[in-house]
């Protein structure tokens, strides 16, 4: 049975995508508004972050407590999250109660309480958050990373720094949530048990009138790029390197989510048995496809011992360049059915649903079907795999080192 999509776009430039999904008696929605950490004024970084949390301590009419004992007696699981270019509101309930939850959620991003009161508590649990990188150094590595392969402020740490977060203040907040937090470039994804009328109904009930206003343009700095190493006295290194691939809107993006599998899809992929199993260089190793709209990289990352730190970074950059020279035909159907796994199986689930439909009208302004998922999977070959690898080799890295010593990328890094 073909799949049911639906596209409303709103004079204030909201837009509401929706799948129906008539197997399920729940609903998911994913509400997205382009006020992620990339439009943390300088000086003020981690501001996305605290605001999330803030906008969930009282809304409307509701104060903290309130608003939590509403979700729950919905039987609404929810959670909120802070990317590079959006601030998230997540939902999860049984269809028959999305009408009562979509006016909660409106609420949230357009009355927020954002009381003195509940400011201070947000920005600490922030600052915990980065402080816990700390004692999660793969994490910082990815962290760091991130922040110096991307342009600033694309790859920025959503969680700020420590002199940012004690400068931010609650007036300066406020100011910035009522520039930034607008319908301009907000996406309402809903999946699953639902009526298209009536959500478009609801919809303009809730959000239709909502005031917009224009989302500033982020100027963009040269990436830091090079090689980074942050001493710490420590009986691991972990080494985290990153490549430039293709973005998801790319004709190909499916070769690169399939190199990617092939490199790091389980423990017959090949970082795992070359550097792992046949010489007992590394306690993990993994690749992954991230992409921003317009930019994406190839993230590695390796723990090691210090003592074998340099031959980790020489194996591993060599499994990613080796992999052009050729992929078997097992290796092939293995990544495709792993690939299909997590695209088109998870997809399955409306909360999953509901994030895909999101960011597919982000990065395509279009909504790809499970259909088109699992044939453009199946019907990809070897070949356009090793093109893509050509046309995209793993050179010109970026890399961040957190051990004792640093590694020489001499004669390896191009």
């Amino acid at each position: 049975m073909p799949e049911e999509f639906h596209i409303t776009e709103f004079p204030n430039g909201l837009t509401l995508v929706a799948q129906q999904m008539d197997s399920v008696t729940s609903t998911a929605v994913t509400l997205r508004l382009s006020a992620g950490a990339r439009f943390d004024p300088t000086g003020a970084e981690g501001s996305a972050a605290v605001l999330t949390d803030w906008c969930m301590r009282g809304a409307g009419h509701r104060n903290t407590h309130q608003l939590n004992d509403a979700l729950d007696a919905l039987g609404c699981q929810h959670y909120e999250s802070v990317q590079s270019a959006h601030i998230t509101f997540a939902t999860a309930q049984l269809g028959r109660n999305l009408p009562a939850v979509l006016e909660i959620l409106a609420t949230i991003v357009r009355q927020p309480t954002l009381g003195d009161d509940t400011f201070a508590p947000c920005r600490e649990l922030v600052r915990q958050d980065l402080d816990a990188l700390e004692d999660e150094p793969a994490s910082k590595a990815d962290l760091l990373l991130r922040e110096n392969f991307y342009p600033d402020p694309l790859g920025r740490c959503v969680y700020g720094r420590g002199e940012s977060l004690a400068a931010l203040t609650a007036e300066a907040l406020r100011a910035h949530a009522q520039r930034l937090m607008s319908p301009q470039g907000t996406i309402l994804a809903v999946a699953g048990d639902l009526d298209w009328g009536q959500l478009t109904d609801l919809a303009a009930d809730h959000f239709g009138d909502w005031s917009t206003t224009q989302i500033p343009e982020s100027t963009l700095r040269e990436p830091t790029g090079g090689v980074t190493h942050v001493p710490k006295k420590s009986a691991q290194t972990h080494i985290a390197l990153a490549h430039p691939t293709v973005p998801i809107a790319h004709r190909q993006y499916y070769a690169a989510r399939i190199a990617a599998t092939v490199l790091s899809g389980g423990m017959s992929s090949r970082l795992f048995t070359e550097v792992r199993e046949k010489r007992g260089l590394v306690y993990h190793v993994s690749s992954r496809y991230d992409s921003l709209r317009n930019l994406a990289g190839m993230f590695t990352y390796a723990g090691t011992m210090p003592p074998k730190a340099q031959e980790t970074f020489e194996v591993t950059v060599g499994e990613l360049r080796r992999i052009a020279e050729g992929i078997s035909a097992e290796e092939m159907a293995r990544a495709q059915t792993q690939l299909k796994s997590t695209l088109v199986m998870q997809g399955e689930s409306t909360t999953a649903r509901s994030g895909a439909l999101a960011s597919d009208w982000y990065h395509l302004r279009r909504l790809r079907s499970l259909g088109e998922l699992s044939r453009a999977i199946d019907t990809i070959t070897v070949e356009e795999v090793l093109g893509h690898l050509h046309d995209c080799p793993a050179e010109k890295f970026t890399v961040l080192v957190i051990g004792p010593d640093p590694v020489d990328t001499a004669g390896v890094m191009t």
